[in-house]
Protein backbone atom coordinates (compact mmCIF):
# COMPACT_ATOMS: atom_id res chain seq x y z
CA UNK A 1 0.00 0.00 0.00
CA UNK A 2 1.21 3.44 -0.89
CA UNK A 3 0.90 6.17 1.57
CA UNK A 4 1.76 9.77 1.06
CA UNK A 5 0.07 11.49 3.92
CA UNK A 6 0.84 11.11 7.79
CA UNK A 7 -0.37 12.91 10.75
CA UNK A 8 1.74 12.21 13.76
CA UNK A 9 2.66 13.95 17.03
CA UNK A 10 6.00 14.61 18.35
CA UNK A 11 7.78 15.71 21.54
CA UNK A 12 11.62 16.90 22.44
CA UNK A 13 12.74 15.83 25.80
CA UNK A 14 12.41 18.00 29.10
CA UNK A 15 15.27 19.58 30.45
CA UNK A 16 16.49 17.99 33.55
CA UNK A 17 16.14 20.09 36.81
CA UNK A 18 18.76 21.12 39.13
CA UNK A 19 19.88 19.66 42.30
CA UNK A 20 19.78 21.37 45.92
CA UNK A 21 22.29 19.82 48.36
CA UNK A 22 25.34 20.41 49.93
CA UNK A 23 28.53 18.89 50.58
CA UNK A 24 28.54 16.77 54.38
CA UNK A 25 32.11 14.87 54.59
CA UNK A 26 34.13 14.04 57.42
CA UNK A 27 35.75 17.24 59.04
CA UNK A 28 33.65 18.80 56.65
CA UNK A 29 30.47 19.69 58.87
CA UNK A 30 29.37 22.98 56.94
CA UNK A 31 30.58 22.36 53.20
CA UNK A 32 28.79 24.54 50.38
CA UNK A 33 26.08 23.96 47.86
CA UNK A 34 27.14 20.70 45.98
CA UNK A 35 23.73 20.51 43.88
CA UNK A 36 24.74 19.12 40.10
CA UNK A 37 23.28 20.67 37.08
CA UNK A 38 20.53 18.94 34.83
CA UNK A 39 20.65 16.92 31.56
CA UNK A 40 19.48 18.43 28.43
CA UNK A 41 16.71 17.09 26.53
CA UNK A 42 16.94 15.25 23.42
CA UNK A 43 16.15 16.82 20.04
CA UNK A 44 13.18 15.52 17.32
CA UNK A 45 15.52 15.10 14.40
CA UNK A 46 14.23 14.03 11.20
CA UNK A 47 16.88 12.31 8.56
CA UNK A 48 16.06 10.98 4.96
CA UNK A 49 16.51 7.33 4.36
CA UNK A 50 16.58 6.28 0.51
CA UNK A 51 15.46 3.12 1.52
CA UNK A 52 12.02 4.75 2.00
CA UNK A 53 9.51 5.17 0.00
CA UNK A 54 6.19 5.94 1.12
CA UNK A 55 4.78 6.92 4.53
CA UNK A 56 3.23 4.03 5.45
CA UNK A 57 5.11 3.05 8.51
CA UNK A 58 3.89 6.71 10.31
CA UNK A 59 -0.04 4.93 9.88
CA UNK A 60 1.23 2.14 12.92
CA UNK A 61 3.22 4.57 14.92
CA UNK A 62 1.69 8.11 15.55
CA UNK A 63 3.84 9.39 18.98
CA UNK A 64 7.49 10.40 19.15
CA UNK A 65 8.91 11.24 22.23
CA UNK A 66 12.44 12.27 22.38
CA UNK A 67 14.48 11.36 26.20
CA UNK A 68 13.72 13.82 28.81
CA UNK A 69 17.16 14.74 30.80
CA UNK A 70 18.05 13.36 33.80
CA UNK A 71 17.78 15.71 37.15
CA UNK A 72 21.60 17.19 38.57
CA UNK A 73 22.65 14.74 41.99
CA UNK A 74 24.53 15.67 44.64
CA UNK A 75 28.38 15.92 44.77
CA UNK A 76 28.42 18.45 41.66
CA UNK A 77 27.09 15.42 39.35
CA UNK A 78 25.53 16.29 36.00
CA UNK A 79 22.27 14.49 35.17
CA UNK A 80 22.30 12.48 31.83
CA UNK A 81 21.54 14.11 28.54
CA UNK A 82 18.51 12.83 26.95
CA UNK A 83 19.08 10.85 23.53
CA UNK A 84 17.68 12.45 20.56
CA UNK A 85 15.04 10.53 18.59
CA UNK A 86 15.15 9.90 15.00
CA UNK A 87 12.56 9.74 12.68
CA UNK A 88 13.40 8.26 9.23
CA UNK A 89 11.44 9.72 6.34
CA UNK A 90 11.30 9.46 2.43
CA UNK A 91 13.25 12.06 0.10
CA UNK A 92 10.33 14.80 -1.23
CA UNK A 93 8.87 14.97 2.28
CA UNK A 94 7.32 18.28 3.32
CA UNK A 95 6.74 18.51 7.13
CA UNK A 96 3.95 21.03 7.88
CA UNK A 97 2.65 22.39 11.36
CA UNK A 98 -0.34 20.54 11.10
CA UNK A 99 -3.19 23.05 12.04
CA UNK A 100 -1.88 25.81 9.76
CA UNK A 101 -0.54 23.85 7.07
CA UNK A 102 2.41 26.08 6.86
CA UNK A 103 5.55 24.28 5.98
CA UNK A 104 8.39 23.93 8.44
CA UNK A 105 11.08 22.02 6.65
CA UNK A 106 11.03 20.12 3.15
CA UNK A 107 13.26 17.00 2.77
CA UNK A 108 14.84 17.66 -0.58
CA UNK A 109 17.56 18.15 -2.08
CA UNK A 110 20.47 18.70 0.24
CA UNK A 111 18.19 18.88 3.47
CA UNK A 112 18.95 16.05 4.80
CA UNK A 113 18.93 16.24 8.20
CA UNK A 114 17.08 18.41 10.14
CA UNK A 115 16.80 19.21 14.09
CA UNK A 116 13.25 20.31 13.59
CA UNK A 117 12.38 20.43 18.09
CA UNK A 118 15.76 21.16 20.29
CA UNK A 119 15.47 19.18 24.26
CA UNK A 120 15.06 21.97 27.15
CA UNK A 121 18.27 22.70 28.28
CA UNK A 122 19.13 21.82 31.88
CA UNK A 123 18.51 23.11 34.99
CA UNK A 124 21.23 24.92 37.17
CA UNK A 125 22.13 22.97 40.33
CA UNK A 126 22.33 25.33 43.89
CA UNK A 127 26.12 25.38 43.51
CA UNK A 128 25.58 28.44 40.60
CA UNK A 129 23.55 30.27 43.03
CA UNK A 130 26.02 30.74 46.37
CA UNK A 131 26.99 34.21 46.61
CA UNK A 132 28.84 36.48 49.58
CA UNK A 133 25.70 36.83 51.40
CA UNK A 134 23.74 33.63 50.26
CA UNK A 135 26.38 30.96 51.01
CA UNK A 136 23.80 27.88 51.58
CA UNK A 137 21.41 28.51 48.48
CA UNK A 138 18.42 25.89 48.62
CA UNK A 139 17.20 26.93 45.38
CA UNK A 140 18.00 25.56 41.90
CA UNK A 141 16.66 25.95 38.40
CA UNK A 142 14.25 23.87 36.87
CA UNK A 143 14.69 22.36 33.27
CA UNK A 144 13.55 24.28 30.34
CA UNK A 145 10.19 22.47 29.34
CA UNK A 146 9.75 20.20 26.25
CA UNK A 147 8.98 21.07 22.96
CA UNK A 148 5.77 19.59 21.07
CA UNK A 149 3.79 19.95 17.73
CA UNK A 150 1.19 18.04 15.63
CA UNK A 151 2.32 17.78 12.23
CA UNK A 152 1.42 16.93 8.97
CA UNK A 153 3.39 15.46 6.77
CA UNK A 154 3.02 15.17 3.25
CA UNK A 155 5.35 12.60 0.46
CA UNK A 156 5.56 15.01 -3.05
CA UNK A 157 7.13 13.09 -5.62
CA UNK A 158 10.46 14.04 -6.44
CA UNK A 159 10.33 13.69 -10.76
CA UNK A 160 11.61 15.72 -13.35
CA UNK A 161 9.51 14.98 -15.31
CA UNK A 162 5.08 14.14 -14.51
CA UNK A 163 2.55 12.13 -17.20
CA UNK A 164 -0.38 13.60 -16.86
CA UNK A 165 -3.58 13.08 -18.81
CA UNK A 166 -7.12 11.36 -18.33
CA UNK A 167 -7.46 7.40 -17.07
CA UNK A 168 -6.32 4.61 -19.32
CA UNK A 169 -5.03 7.06 -22.36
CA UNK A 170 -1.75 4.96 -21.56
CA UNK A 171 0.53 6.55 -19.42
CA UNK A 172 1.70 3.19 -17.51
CA UNK A 173 2.12 1.60 -20.54
CA UNK A 174 4.38 4.42 -21.60
CA UNK A 175 6.14 4.49 -18.59
CA UNK A 176 6.99 0.77 -18.63
CA UNK A 177 8.46 1.30 -21.93
CA UNK A 178 10.85 4.06 -21.53
CA UNK A 179 11.84 3.58 -17.81
CA UNK A 180 12.45 0.12 -15.78
CA UNK A 181 9.50 0.92 -13.87
CA UNK A 182 6.68 -1.82 -14.12
CA UNK A 183 3.58 -0.47 -13.10
CA UNK A 184 0.51 -2.68 -13.04
CA UNK A 185 -1.30 -2.40 -16.47
CA UNK A 186 -5.04 -2.89 -17.39
CA UNK A 187 -7.87 -1.55 -19.56
CA UNK A 188 -9.43 -0.59 -16.26
CA UNK A 189 -11.41 3.14 -15.68
CA UNK A 190 -10.23 3.21 -11.68
CA UNK A 191 -6.67 3.93 -12.79
CA UNK A 192 -3.50 3.82 -11.34
CA UNK A 193 -3.65 4.26 -7.66
CA UNK A 194 -0.18 5.15 -6.87
CA UNK A 195 2.35 7.26 -8.56
CA UNK A 196 5.10 5.27 -9.93
CA UNK A 197 9.10 6.66 -10.40
CA UNK A 198 11.11 5.31 -13.12
CA UNK A 199 14.46 6.47 -14.56
CA UNK A 200 15.11 7.10 -18.67
CA UNK A 201 18.33 6.34 -19.43
CA UNK A 202 18.57 8.14 -22.95
CA UNK A 203 21.83 7.43 -24.86
CA UNK A 204 24.46 10.48 -25.19
CA UNK A 205 22.63 12.03 -22.19
CA UNK A 206 22.28 12.17 -18.32
CA UNK A 207 18.78 10.66 -18.65
CA UNK A 208 15.78 12.18 -15.95
CA UNK A 209 13.45 10.69 -13.42
CA UNK A 210 9.69 10.28 -15.27
CA UNK A 211 6.34 9.93 -12.84
CA UNK A 212 3.18 8.80 -14.09
CA UNK A 213 0.69 10.63 -12.07
CA UNK A 214 -2.60 9.05 -11.23
CA UNK A 215 -5.21 9.66 -13.77
CA UNK A 216 -7.40 12.85 -13.21
CA UNK A 217 -10.64 13.50 -13.49
CA UNK A 218 -12.47 16.54 -13.99
CA UNK A 219 -13.19 18.42 -10.82
CA UNK A 220 -9.65 16.85 -9.03
CA UNK A 221 -8.44 20.80 -8.16
CA UNK A 222 -11.93 20.61 -5.94
CA UNK A 223 -10.89 17.44 -4.31
CA UNK A 224 -13.61 14.97 -6.73
CA UNK A 225 -12.40 11.97 -6.74
CA UNK A 226 -8.52 11.87 -5.13
CA UNK A 227 -8.04 14.85 -6.80
CA UNK A 228 -5.66 16.06 -4.11
CA UNK A 229 -4.10 12.99 -3.89
CA UNK A 230 -2.32 13.25 -6.99
CA UNK A 231 -2.23 16.30 -7.61
CA UNK A 232 0.30 17.14 -4.91
CA UNK A 233 2.87 15.06 -6.88
CA UNK A 234 3.43 16.93 -10.18
CA UNK A 235 4.30 19.96 -7.09
CA UNK A 236 8.23 19.73 -7.90
CA UNK A 237 8.50 18.44 -11.56
CA UNK A 238 9.79 20.89 -13.93
CA UNK A 239 8.25 19.47 -17.50
CA UNK A 240 5.07 17.57 -17.66
CA UNK A 241 4.27 15.30 -21.08
CA UNK A 242 0.42 15.44 -21.44
CA UNK A 243 -0.67 11.47 -22.86
CA UNK A 244 -3.82 11.93 -24.61
CA UNK A 245 -5.74 8.87 -26.33
CA UNK A 246 -5.42 10.34 -29.94
CA UNK A 247 -7.26 7.43 -31.38
CA UNK A 248 -10.64 8.47 -29.70
CA UNK A 249 -11.01 4.95 -28.41
CA UNK A 250 -12.99 5.39 -26.28
CA UNK A 251 -15.27 7.99 -27.69
CA UNK A 252 -13.71 11.01 -25.97
CA UNK A 253 -12.55 13.71 -27.89
CA UNK A 254 -8.27 14.68 -27.48
CA UNK A 255 -8.83 18.28 -27.84
CA UNK A 256 -11.64 18.87 -25.26
CA UNK A 257 -9.73 15.99 -22.71
CA UNK A 258 -6.15 18.79 -22.86
CA UNK A 259 -8.06 21.59 -22.26
CA UNK A 260 -10.25 20.06 -19.18
CA UNK A 261 -7.10 18.29 -17.31
CA UNK A 262 -5.04 22.08 -17.72
CA UNK A 263 -8.43 23.45 -16.63
CA UNK A 264 -7.64 21.33 -12.97
CA UNK A 265 -3.95 22.24 -13.22
CA UNK A 266 -4.80 25.89 -13.33
CA UNK A 267 -7.69 25.86 -10.89
CA UNK A 268 -5.06 23.71 -8.38
CA UNK A 269 -1.84 25.85 -9.24
CA UNK A 270 -1.35 28.67 -11.89
CA UNK A 271 2.24 28.02 -11.22
CA UNK A 272 1.60 24.94 -12.34
CA UNK A 273 -0.32 24.76 -15.55
CA UNK A 274 2.32 27.85 -16.74
CA UNK A 275 5.36 25.16 -16.64
CA UNK A 276 6.84 23.35 -19.63
CA UNK A 277 4.67 21.25 -21.36
CA UNK A 278 4.55 18.36 -24.43
CA UNK A 279 1.49 17.19 -25.79
CA UNK A 280 2.31 13.13 -26.42
CA UNK A 281 -0.50 11.73 -28.77
CA UNK A 282 -0.74 8.35 -28.07
CA UNK A 283 -2.47 5.20 -29.40
CA UNK A 284 -1.83 6.27 -33.16
CA UNK A 285 -1.76 2.02 -33.42
CA UNK A 286 -5.17 2.12 -33.37
CA UNK A 287 -6.59 4.92 -35.64
CA UNK A 288 -8.72 2.93 -37.83
CA UNK A 289 -9.78 5.51 -40.37
CA UNK A 290 -8.73 7.97 -42.62
CA UNK A 291 -8.77 11.00 -40.00
CA UNK A 292 -5.76 12.56 -39.13
CA UNK A 293 -6.51 13.58 -35.07
CA UNK A 294 -3.22 14.29 -34.77
CA UNK A 295 -2.71 17.14 -37.50
CA UNK A 296 -6.19 18.48 -35.70
CA UNK A 297 -4.49 18.86 -32.45
CA UNK A 298 -1.39 20.45 -34.03
CA UNK A 299 -3.35 22.52 -35.29
CA UNK A 300 -4.75 23.33 -31.80
CA UNK A 301 -1.82 23.69 -29.59
CA UNK A 302 1.38 24.29 -31.34
CA UNK A 303 0.25 27.95 -32.32
CA UNK A 304 0.13 28.27 -29.11
CA UNK A 305 3.64 27.06 -28.30
CA UNK A 306 3.16 23.42 -26.80
CA UNK A 307 4.80 20.74 -29.10
CA UNK A 308 2.77 17.60 -30.47
CA UNK A 309 4.41 14.25 -31.12
CA UNK A 310 2.70 11.10 -32.13
CA UNK A 311 3.77 8.03 -30.63
CA UNK A 312 2.41 4.42 -29.59
CA UNK A 313 3.37 3.80 -26.28
CA UNK A 314 2.85 -0.09 -27.58
CA UNK A 315 4.78 -0.14 -30.43
CA UNK A 316 7.36 2.34 -29.60
CA UNK A 317 7.21 5.00 -32.90
CA UNK A 318 7.59 8.25 -32.10
CA UNK A 319 8.64 7.65 -28.54
CA UNK A 320 12.62 8.28 -28.45
CA UNK A 321 12.02 11.26 -30.53
CA UNK A 322 9.57 13.27 -28.02
CA UNK A 323 11.77 11.88 -25.18
CA UNK A 324 14.85 13.95 -26.75
CA UNK A 325 12.99 16.37 -26.69
CA UNK A 326 11.38 16.53 -23.05
CA UNK A 327 15.65 16.34 -22.28
CA UNK A 328 16.37 19.31 -24.32
CA UNK A 329 13.00 21.08 -22.10
CA UNK A 330 14.92 20.31 -18.95
CA UNK A 331 18.26 21.63 -20.02
CA UNK A 332 16.16 25.21 -20.59
CA UNK A 333 14.37 24.67 -17.29
CA UNK A 334 17.74 23.85 -15.49
CA UNK A 335 18.34 21.15 -12.98
CA UNK A 336 17.73 22.84 -9.51
CA UNK A 337 15.00 20.80 -7.21
CA UNK A 338 11.70 22.66 -5.96
CA UNK A 339 12.15 23.14 -2.60
CA UNK A 340 9.39 24.56 -0.65
CA UNK A 341 10.44 27.26 1.49
CA UNK A 342 9.93 27.29 5.45
CA UNK A 343 6.59 29.33 6.52
CA UNK A 344 6.44 28.03 10.16
CA UNK A 345 9.52 28.50 12.46
CA UNK A 346 9.07 26.37 15.60
CA UNK A 347 11.75 28.34 17.67
CA UNK A 348 9.44 31.70 17.73
CA UNK A 349 6.17 29.62 18.70
CA UNK A 350 7.97 27.72 21.87
CA UNK A 351 10.04 31.08 22.52
CA UNK A 352 9.39 32.67 26.08
CA UNK A 353 9.17 36.37 24.30
CA UNK A 354 6.70 35.85 21.65
CA UNK A 355 3.99 37.47 24.42
CA UNK A 356 5.95 40.43 25.20
CA UNK A 357 5.22 43.32 24.58
CA UNK A 358 6.64 45.70 21.70
CA UNK A 359 6.07 49.32 20.25
CA UNK A 360 5.97 50.64 16.92
CA UNK A 361 5.95 54.44 16.00
CA UNK A 362 7.77 57.34 13.25
CA UNK A 363 10.38 59.25 14.99
CA UNK A 364 10.03 62.23 12.51
CA UNK A 365 13.33 64.35 13.74
CA UNK A 366 15.43 61.46 12.46
CA UNK A 367 12.71 60.14 9.76
CA UNK A 368 13.04 56.98 10.08
CA UNK A 369 10.88 54.03 12.13
CA UNK A 370 11.29 52.59 15.13
CA UNK A 371 10.49 48.95 16.48
CA UNK A 372 11.22 48.56 20.03
CA UNK A 373 10.10 46.46 22.98
CA UNK A 374 10.87 43.41 25.38
CA UNK A 375 9.56 41.27 22.16
CA UNK A 376 12.10 43.60 20.01
CA UNK A 377 15.03 42.94 22.09
CA UNK A 378 14.82 39.34 23.44
CA UNK A 379 14.08 38.31 20.18
CA UNK A 380 17.17 40.09 18.62
CA UNK A 381 19.47 38.22 21.46
CA UNK A 382 18.07 35.14 20.33
CA UNK A 383 18.60 35.01 16.84
CA UNK A 384 21.42 34.94 14.74
CA UNK A 385 20.65 37.06 11.75
CA UNK A 386 24.28 36.46 9.99
CA UNK A 387 22.95 32.95 9.12
CA UNK A 388 20.26 32.66 6.36
CA UNK A 389 18.09 30.55 8.94
CA UNK A 390 18.26 33.05 11.50
CA UNK A 391 17.58 36.01 9.02
CA UNK A 392 14.71 33.96 7.28
CA UNK A 393 13.41 33.42 10.61
CA UNK A 394 13.74 37.17 12.12
CA UNK A 395 11.86 37.61 8.78
CA UNK A 396 8.64 35.14 9.47
CA UNK A 397 9.21 36.98 13.44
CA UNK A 398 7.86 40.45 12.17
CA UNK A 399 5.27 39.08 9.78
CA UNK A 400 3.77 36.71 12.43
CA UNK A 401 3.98 39.17 15.05
CA UNK A 402 2.09 41.92 12.80
CA UNK A 403 5.32 44.73 12.93
CA UNK A 404 5.10 44.34 9.43
CA UNK A 405 1.11 45.03 9.14
CA UNK A 406 1.86 48.00 11.54
CA UNK A 407 4.61 49.50 9.60
CA UNK A 408 2.42 49.58 6.59
CA UNK A 409 -0.55 51.28 8.01
CA UNK A 410 2.13 54.35 9.51
CA UNK A 411 2.72 54.59 5.94
CA UNK A 412 6.05 52.99 5.42
CA UNK A 413 7.44 52.98 1.76
CA UNK A 414 10.10 50.83 0.05
CA UNK A 415 13.35 52.40 0.93
CA UNK A 416 12.44 53.75 4.22
CA UNK A 417 14.62 53.06 7.15
CA UNK A 418 13.55 50.61 10.43
CA UNK A 419 15.63 51.03 13.56
CA UNK A 420 15.79 48.13 16.28
CA UNK A 421 18.08 48.20 19.13
CA UNK A 422 20.91 49.81 17.03
CA UNK A 423 20.10 47.78 13.53
CA UNK A 424 19.13 49.44 10.96
CA UNK A 425 17.20 47.75 8.07
CA UNK A 426 16.28 49.67 4.40
CA UNK A 427 12.14 48.48 3.99
CA UNK A 428 11.42 46.44 1.27
CA UNK A 429 8.70 43.84 0.04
Amino acid sequence: MFADRAKIYVRSGKGGDGHVSFRREKYVPNGGPDGGDGGRGGDVVFVVDEGLNTLIDFRHVRKYKAQDGEPGGKKNCRGKDGEDILIKVPAGTVIKEAESGKVITDMSGDNKRVVLLRGGKGGNGNQHYATSTMQAPKYAQPGQPAQELELLLELKVIADVGLVGFPNVGKSTFLSRVTNARPKIANYHFTTLNPNLGVVDLEGTGGFVIADIPGLIEGASEGVGLGHEFLRHIERTKVMIHIVDAAGTEGRDPIADIYAINRELEAYNPEIAARPQVIAANKIDAICDDSDPVAAIRAEFEPQGVSVFAISAVSGEGVKELLYHVYGMLQEVGEETTVFAQEYFPEYQTASFKNEPYTVLYDEENEEYVVEGPRIEKMLGYTNLESEKGFTFFQGFLKDSGILDELEALGIQEGDTVRMYGLVFDYYK
